[in-house]
């Protein structure tokens, strides 16, 4: 027999039981979760008897969850952690009763000011019928004191609590209060009653150890499903014979057709490459033995380099999902289950930011309302910001994105809006009302993008609306001290005061973070920690809205609830490495596990959003499948909006996302990319994956808090009885310390810190993180129906233990960021991170779907875009001169994985060998020789196949990608542009800090907010000038006086060479064809080319002929100053 669901009691009635019999039951063979339902009427007994709950326990939770909710928290180093009660956090009024604030009424009593309970509307809860609102203190004084008398109409209160009931009707039903991690585990034991709600109780115990019986109950076997369909389960219990188990996930490989062909061209190109180098090593040209060499240092190198990029792509494999049997199996009735109630588990979104002024409030608040949209349980999901910048601007921008998310939410999921970013969705170029059927969606539309211009509005008002506020509170207090100062009589101090020009909040107080100007504990890199529950945790029931709001909105077939949304604000101090973007990303993991402890975490950039309100079903589909227990992360791929049609630097990157990581998929999974990732909690908490091997059942964090996998002892598989599940968590915990003497409760702060909430959510984490055990094969699975109950309420202990897990000083002593978490030490340490846990054993997969999961900006000016390219290089140069080398990989990475990791981190130094590269065609052109010593028919045949298999190559790596010729040229293009400009610098900035130890800083980069309606495109043309210019400026000059001096010359000669002429003209134009975008940024637009550039160019003419001249002087002379003579 399996759960019951819900029963509404009423005295002295019949209970009706819904009963669920498994397919098990029938036939032991099927091992499918397909379920029947008949129903049981059971009569009234003496032991079966309804159960209450007294309004002041409930009240109080609810009156603790209000408060945890509506306090502005901060705290941290050698400072009390506070929680400051805010009446509000803007300006503008707010009416969600999730969004924080101090909600209800005013307490009637005389002298109190609380604030009387409100229910998950916001209205306020009063315990008299004559609506004399009082606060629960207030109303625990009338109920102790008071004879039960309301203050106000004087009549005793009609409401009876538990005990009152138990006297009347002979026995106490007595509700079990659990701790905090016995209530979260109580999910996995049979006997589990959650005490929060009266109808959450063991049914199983009323049906089977009833004391006392009256008459019999009555089996009714339905002749319909459950849920009213004739499809599904319905009279016939032979129907779980025809239902067979489906995965949620499908392997689609590539047709044999390309795949095939591709693997032999790059055999085949392996072997001419190989035969060309040979060839050239043994036959030098002696008349430019230097020129000769050097090339072939370059080719060998090149060879080497392309064998890097080229053997990961031999497994190139696509997925999809199927979204229809995730909701069938986690969000349709089954035994633990039979309302249907959600089973999925919890996600943690996380959104970084550091500078407001880099990363626009606007751009932020568009990816929160994305997020708040998304299509998932509402109750299951949570959003954390990270503002490492503890900018008040920040705040007050999330704040007003909680605010409007009040009708922008309801209005996306009344119309199934796509996509779910009011920026993007009001810009669309195609017609919003197509496919549109309900007749009020021109209306909301309309009602919407008023409100959306005012929310703009406001975002953008609000560095005015802080600074006038600021200014005005500290003049206030300027005259104040001014007046206390005259009345003291002392002229000479009035004349030195100085108050401190604070920020100030919008109800009257000081700011905690970063103050406009820095001040002591206020500045960027010295301030408290600070933590808002912007919008508290939903309701775990739908709360549907009324056709009569304010909003004008009908919402009454719409739930209206709004997932949960932090602001954190980790804590700086001087003297504390913060460690940049990874420092912030591990802050949000410890205070995330402390407050919603989701078993999985998505990251994203805050300017990449939501595309796709389905994409966060789309990657939980791999973790719930069979084998996702293994899966560490989940990678989409990066898609960018805003991007100029030709998409002169490469910007969509699509051969990498495309091409490198659909190849890397068929592997061990794709590298990280440091957005757009949802991740398994425990895999980011440095354990090991289940090893799914006999003798395994678990994986690393049930066996221990070691990153060494042990064995332990076998139990039978995990089933989906609610028993077993019990016994298997008591084994997690008594398997965690127990066979290893050296591990023991005392060395898990050494690793995870001293937070004992941090530790005790990682059991839970693990467990909800569980595919569920619907299949004979999955030994490493949780019961259906685990994570349907309802989550508890935020308390003032809980935020308060948040915010010293945020501590600058909780890290110390810990592996945080050395093998827990975010890796330290690299500017890219999303690929150091993604690397650890495919060297533990993990796999990845990357998710590509039909409509793009997330998308984002990405910086179209050529400076920018240099310098993001120089940071990614930089990082790489980092992880090849670290231990996260794959040369020092483990045996449990793959050895193509270990190859693609290895190019990783090599592929920065190809830019030497290329610069060089692209200058030899100009030395050959002056010197009048060329890299072999003559174009004979075996030197072209190995050419014309060299470059006949490129090509076939790229041909097919189009065909069974799906990307465009253009893009492919524009890749090649940006390989040389960066590979000669922020490559090179970024080779000689890593060997600075490996060689001197000189630490590496990089500015963040701006992320687009311009509104300019005149030109889209208007920073593509803004030249910004950087020293990473020089060698591509240079090459080009180079070449192209190269070009005009041997033309010249072979034009003038008594015995023109003209084959060498073709051939060095060939090789420069190929150098100049690939450098042509970076020539295009630098005329600017409408060919406006900056001074600095003729500047450049012609300073590198003169000195390039000079030399030449100098070099091989006319007229057999050594010196510069005869006359000029063509030979």
């Amino acid at each position: 027999m399996g759960s019951e669901s819900p029963v509404n009691f009423s005295g002295g009635s019949p209970r009706v039981h819904h009963v669920t019999q498994t397919s098990n039951d029938l036939d032991s063979d099927i091992g499918g979760v397909e379920f029947a339902t008949y129903t049981v009427h059971i009569p009234s007994t003496p032991d079966n008897q309804p159960m209450g709950m007294s309004m002041e326990w409930s009240t109080s939770q609810r009156v603790e969850d209000q408060y945890a909710s509506s306090s502005l928290f901060t705290g941290g180093y050698n400072c009390i952690t506070r929680a400051h009660l805010k009446e509000k956090v803007i300006e503008s009024v707010t009416s969600h009763p999730q969004m924080t604030g101090a909600k209800g009424s005013n307490c009637a009593v005389p002298g109190c000011d609380a604030k009387v309970v409100t229910d998950e509307r916001g209205v306020d809860i009063v315990p008299c019928e004559c609506d004399y609102k009082i606060c629960l203190d207030c109303y625990r004084d009338a109920i102790r004191t008071g004879d039960h008398i309301c203050p106000g109409c004087k009549e005793p209160y009609k409401e009876l609590d538990v005990s009152e009931y138990a006297g009347n009707n002979g026995q106490h039903l007595q509700v079990p209060f659990t701790s905090k991690m016995e209530r979260r585990l109580s999910l996995m034991k049979s006997t589990a009653v959650m005490g929060r709600q009266s109808s959450e109780f063991d049914h199983t115990k009323w049906l089977f150890e009833t004391k006392g019986s009256y008459g019999y109950g009555n089996a009714i076997w339905p002749k319909v499903a459950v849920d009213g369909s004739q499809e599904g389960i319905g009279g016939d219990p032979k129907v779980f014979h025809d239902k067979q188990w489906r995965p949620l996930t499908r392997k689609l490989n590539i047709s044999a057709a390309i795949l095939s062909p591709y693997r032999i061209l790059i055999l085949v190109r392996m072997v001419v490459l190989g035969l060309f180098l040979q060839w050239r090593i043994r036959n030098p040209n002696e008349d430019a033995v230097w020129l000769w060499a050097m090339s072939v240092v370059c080719e060998i190198w090149f060879a080497f380099s392309w064998l890097l990029d080229q053997l990961p792509k031999l497994c190139p494999i696509n997925r999809i999902t199927n979204l229809d049997v995730l909701k069938e199996k986690f969000e349709s009735p089954n035994p633990s289950n039979p309302t249907g109630k959600s089973d999925l588990p919890g996600i943690d979104i996380f959104v970084s930011t550091a500078d407001p002024e880099k990363e626009p409030p606007l751009v932020t608040a568009n990816t929160i309302l994305s997020i708040l949209a998304a299509d998932y349980p509402v109750e299951k999901l949570s959003c954390y910001v990270s503002d490492d910048g503890g900018a008040l601007l920040t705040f007050e921008a999330m704040a007003e994105a909680a605010s409007f998310a009040n009708l922008w939410v309801p209005f996306c999921r009344k119309h199934a809006i796509e996509p779910r970013n009011p920026e993007s969705y009001f810009n669309l170029k195609r017609d919003p009302y197509k496919n549109k059927v309900r007749p009020d969606f021109v209306k909301d539309r309309r009602r919407l993008k008023r409100e959306y211009d005012e929310f703009k509005v406001r975002i953008n008002g609000l560095p005015d609306s802080i600074r006038r506020r600021s200014d005005a509170y500290n003049a206030r207090d300027e005259m104040k001290a001014m007046k206390l100062g005259r009345e003291i009589g002392n002229d000479e101090a009035v004349e030195k005061i100085k108050i401190p020009k604070a920020t100030w909040m919008a109800d009257g107080t000081h700011w905690p973070g970063t103050w406009t100007v820095s001040a002591p504990e206020h500045s960027r890199g010295d301030h408290a920690s600070i933590m808002q529950v912007m919008l508290k945790p939903p309701s775990d029931e739908p709360l549907r809205g009324t056709s009569m709001d304010s909003s004008s909105l009908d919402l009454s077939e719409v739930d209206i609830r709004l997932p949960m949304l932090v602001y954190v604000s980790r804590e700086k101090r001087p003297g504390y490495d913060h460690n940049k973007k990874a420092g912030a990303m591990n802050a949000l993991v410890r205070a995330s596990a402390v407050m919603s402890n989701g078993p999985f975490i998505l990251n994203l950039d805050c300017d990449h959003y939501i595309y796709n309100s389905q994409a966060l079903r789309e990657g939980m589909c791999f973790m719930m499948d069979r084998g996702g227990d293994r899966i560490c992360y989940v990678q989409f791929p990066q898609r960018f909006e805003g991007i100029d049609p030709s998409d002169r630097y490469a910007n969509h990157n699509t051969v990498f996302f495309d091409v490198n990581m659909r190849a890397l998929d068929g592997l061990q999974g794709p590298v990280y990319v440091g957005t757009g990732c949802l991740f398994r909690r425990t895999a980011l908490y440095g354990f090991d994956p289940p090893r799914g091997k006999k003798g395994r059942n678990g994986c690393c964090c049930c066996s221990g808090f070691s990153a060494r996998g042990r064995t332990r002892k076998s139990s039978s598989s995990v089933a989906s009885a609610p028993e077993v599940a019990s016994q298997d968590c008591q084994s997690i915990e008594v398997g965690e310390f127990g066979e290893d003497e050296e591990m023991n409760l005392a060395l898990v702060p050494k690793k995870f810190g001293n937070s004992s909430f941090l530790v005790d959510s990682i059991r839970v984490a693990e467990f909800q993180g569980r595919p569920i055990a619907d299949h004979p094969s999955m030994k490493h699975g949780r019961p259906p129906g685990a994570l349907t109950l309802p989550r508890e309420l935020l308390d003032a202990s809980t935020v308060a233990e948040a915010i010293s897990v945020i501590s600058c000083w909780y890290e110390d002593k810990t592996e945080w960021g050395q093998r827990i978490g975010w890796i330290y030490g690299s500017v890219t340490e999303d690929v150091v991170t993604g690397y650890r846990m495919h060297n533990r054993g993990w796999r990845s997969v990357y998710c590509v779907t039909k409509r793009d999961a997330f998308r984002g900006t990405a910086p179209i000016n050529l400076t920018d875009r240099l310098h993001q390219v120089l940071r990614w290089a930089t990082g790489s140069v980092e992880i090849f001169f670290s231990r996260n080398n794959a040369l020092l990989a483990s045996s449990r990475m793959k050895i193509l994985q270990r190859i693609a990791y290895l190019n990783v981190g090599m592929y920065p130094f190809t830019s030497f060998f290329l610069i060089v590269y692209c200058f030899l065609p100009a030395l050959s052109l002056f010197s009048g020789q060329f890299i072999v010593q003559s174009l004979n028919i075996t030197f072209l045949a190995y050419l014309l196949g060299i470059t006949i298999t490129l090509i076939l190559l790229a041909v097919l790596e189009i065909k069974w990608s799906g990307i465009e010729l253009e893009e492919w040229w524009r890749n090649e293009q940006f390989w040389l542009i960066g590979g000669t400009s922020a490559h090179l610098a970024a080779v000689l900035q890593g060997l600075l800090k490996v060689i001197a130890g000189i630490e590496i800083s990089f500015t963040l980069t701006s992320k687009s907010g311009s509104d300019d309606a005149d030109d889209e495109f208007v920073d593509l043309y803004i030249f910004k000038w950087t020293s990473l210019m020089i060698p591509p400026i240079t090459i080009m000059m180079t070449n192209l006086i190269a070009i005009a001096v041997a033309t010249c010359r072979t034009i003038y000669s008594v015995i023109p060479q003209w084959s060498r002429l073709l051939g060095g003209v060939f090789f420069s134009f190929w150098v100049l064809a690939h450098l042509y975008p970076f020539a295009k940024g630098l005329m600017g637009k409408r060919g406006k080319t900056p001074t600095i550039v003729f500047v450049w160019s012609g300073l590198m003419a003169i000195t390039i002929s000079l030399l030449w001249v100098a070099i091989s002087p006319p007229s057999g002379t050594n010196q510069i100053g005869g006359s000029f003579q063509f030979p």
